[in-house]
């Protein structure tokens, strides 16, 4: 079940709650107080059907100063407002409040109607030419007027065709989007429990479905279930945006549920720290450093920390479930009325510490595009988890069937630029020829070491690095595709061997001879990594030419032949044959036939 929602705005007494009662039937004012004063304190709700068969529901706020927490907190969530002008009053105070909620919020889609006309029918034409005047510069510039009366029923027809011609030119709203449902109400009804209200603008909800709500009460995530809907009167199974909804929850006591808590899938990234830029309104100067922000349903404390005219932190005092481009109504706290509308840049801001940090900060941040961009981001960051930019808001399935932004590059869970694994990859060859100058014998760099050096985010990203380095892996260790052949310190020694096992190929070297060489087995093992000797086991040392060199002795010895025969043949000793031997086998170039015999593989 999907309709549209629909919020009114304007100053005290023009009509609101009237004109939403005789377009639905439905009393919009909840409360006995506001019904006995003829005054909205709270928001109401109804809901009606227009003459093109869509089903829209309608969001009443408050238009006293005194309630403006209130107004803000019924439009913070809605798409499309129905702003009211008396005939008789015209343009008022809080008729100028409400504008700039309305564009702190950001919101496009709108009609302006005037009501009361019966009271004063030659005023429509001056109100209009005002409510114009003032709208100008505002989402709802060029929003169509209609004049009526609430009271008689004049221009309600009209009011209803020109809210069906507001509604067909608005875009399809997602289903498939991160759900967030701001909550404006929350009680408790006999036999079924909690049961929270709110405007759902994007995603889905189904009965059964786990939710996690997060608000006042605690900071920390609470899993509830939701055991039923309902919207517009009506029991569903299925609710789409945008609607107004009910939602019947399992798991949290409605006393521990409040207006400006938010049910959100388990995808949001909260956090009580943003920077922003401003939207509309005028800028904060040091001295506001203290005032309240309102975002959805939610109004909370907030610390700013003005970086330039233009942009700011705001240190909030509570985590709320936020995404790039969010915008946000700030408040001063010593005053009632609405000062600016900001929209989010970063959820992730950096810690700034140094001199000159704020200057620095408004700078990056001035090259950032409103709503955020994923190139952007990725760019920023050098490097970011897939998951981290879906939870900012980014469509990252769409990445699977569509090409990468320019530059950018995809590492199994991460996106990172192009640029920076380049720079990460001759940053790695530069670490690891340093680090065979110093020690020619090592094995290589330790992919732990090359992590921490190179500053990388996240050790899977090295595997990228390293193939772009066009470098080798194994065992933990980083090495050249090609190694150097020379061996530092332990050159002279090798050589030496190697022209002694040239001479004598199977007169393998005693552990003595090896000592006097000044080759342990850290030496011997570096050769043998770049292929200038073989061991064939613990103490017996050849060049890599000798299996291949004993093969052509065997092979001219009678068939099958005994150890004894091919240690004699090869001039050598039991400590080098029997090994040897044995590494033949291995290699399936010899057989062995019994306890003593063998023969080669033809």
């Amino acid at each position: 079940m999907s309709g549209f929602v629909i919020a009114t705005a304007g100053h005290v007494d023009h009509g609101k709650s009237t004109l939403v009662r005789a377009l639905t039937g439905i009393e919009p004012d909840r409360w006995a107080e506001e019904r006995e004063r003829g005054l909205t304190i709270d928001l109401g709700f109804a809901w009606t059907t227009l003459p093109s068969g869509r089903q829209v529901a309608f969001v009443d706020v408050p238009g006293h100063e005194r309630y403006v927490g209130n107004m803000l907190a019924g439009l913070g969530p809605v798409p499309v407002v129905c702003f009211v002008i008396a005939a008789d009053e015209g343009w008022q105070a809080q008729s100028s409040e409400h504008r700039d909620a309305i564009a702190a919020l950001g919101i496009t889609a709108g009609l302006i109607v005037i009501t009361r006309r019966d009271r004063a029918p030659d005023a429509v034409p001056e109100v209009t030419a005002r409510a114009r005047a003032e709208l100008r510069g505002t989402g709802l510039a060029a929003a169509p007027i209609v004049a009526c009366s609430g009271v008689t029923g004049e221009g309600l027809d009209e009011v209803r065709g020109a809210l069906d011609g507001v509604l067909a030119g608005l875009p399809e709203p997602d289903p498939h989007t991160r759900l967030r449902l701001w909550i404006d109400r929350a009680f408790t009804i006999a036999g079924s429990g909690t049961v929270v209200t709110g405007t759902l603008a994007g995603g889905t909800v189904r009965a059964g479905e786990r939710l996690q709500l997060i608000g006042q009460e605690t900071s920390r995530l609470r899993e509830v279930t939701v055991r039923g809907l309902q919207s517009r009167g009506q029991q569903t199974e299925v609710l789409e945006p945008v609607s107004r909804a009910a939602l019947n929850l399992r798991g949290i006591p409605a006393a521990e549920v409040h207006r400006g808590d938010a049910l959100i899938s388990a995808d949001w990234w909260i956090t009580d720290t943003v920077d922003v830029r401003w939207a509309s309104g005028g800028a904060f100067d040091e001295g506001s450093e203290h005032i309240t922000v309102h975002i959805g349903t939610a109004a909370v404390g907030a610390r700013l920390r003005p970086f330039d005219a233009d942009h700011a932190r705001l240190q909030l005092s509570q985590p709320l479930p936020l995404q790039l481009g969010d915008r946000m109504v700030l408040r001063d706290s010593g005053a009632k009325m609405v000062v600016a509308g900001v929209q989010v840049l970063d959820l992730d801001p950096p810690t700034l510490t140094r001199r000159g940090a704020g200057r620095r900060r408004a700078e990056a941040l001035a090259e950032l595009p409103a709503g955020g961009s994923l190139a952007a981001e990725v760019a920023r960051r050098r490097a970011v988890r897939v998951e981290t930019l879906r939870r900012f808001g980014f469509d990252t399935g769409a990445l699977a069937g569509a090409r990468l932004p320019a530059g950018v590059v995809a590492i199994g869970g991460w996106l990172a630029t192009a640029e920076a694994v380049r720079t990460w990859a001759s940053r790695l060859r530069e670490l690891l020829a340093a680090h065979l100058r110093t020690d020619a014998l090592s094995p290589g760099l330790s992919r732990q070491a090359a992590a921490h050096a190179l500053e990388l985010p996240n050790t899977e990203l090295l595997d990228a690095v390293i193939e772009a380095a066009r470098l080798r892996q194994r065992d933990g260790l980083i090495r050249p595709l090609q190694q150097r052949a020379d061996l530092g310190r332990a050159e002279k020694s090798i050589r030496a061997l190697e022209r002694q096992l040239k001479a004598t190929p199977f007169a393998a070297p005693e552990a003595d001879d090896l000592f006097r060489l000044g080759l342990g087995p850290r030496e011997l093992a570096a050769a043998e990594r770049i292929g200038r000797l073989i061991r064939i086991a613990d103490g017996v040392v050849l060049l890599p030419s000798a299996p291949a060199q004993a093969m052509r002795v065997l092979a001219a010895l009678g068939q099958p032949f005994t150890a004894s025969q091919a240690r004699q043949a090869l001039g050598t000793t039991r400590r080098v044959a029997i090994p040897l031997l044995e590494h033949l086998d291995s290699r399936g170039w010899t057989r062995r036939l019994d306890g003593n015999l063998r023969e080669v593989v033809r």
